[in-house]
């Protein structure tokens, strides 16, 4: 099975902000629920809405 890893970080701006490593799929948000669905409605787009199989993983510096 395929991974998507995002690396999650706070916008300077504020909001949040969401890059997946190794595709080109970025997103923003103002809050981390919004965010969540950014990225699932940027997977869709990304894919043509063929997408396939994989596990959703965050890489999250917000707390470490």
């Amino acid at each position: 099975m395929n991974e998507i890893l995002f690396l999650v970080e706070e916008a300077i701006e504020g909001g949040f902000n969401a890059k997946a490593i190794g595709e080109s799929i970025f997103t923003q948000a103002d809050t981390l629920d919004e965010l969540n669905l950014n990225i699932a409605n940027a997977i869709q787009c990304h894919f043509d809405n063929e997408v396939p199989g994989f596990v959703l993983k965050f890489v999250n510096r917000l707390w470490s």
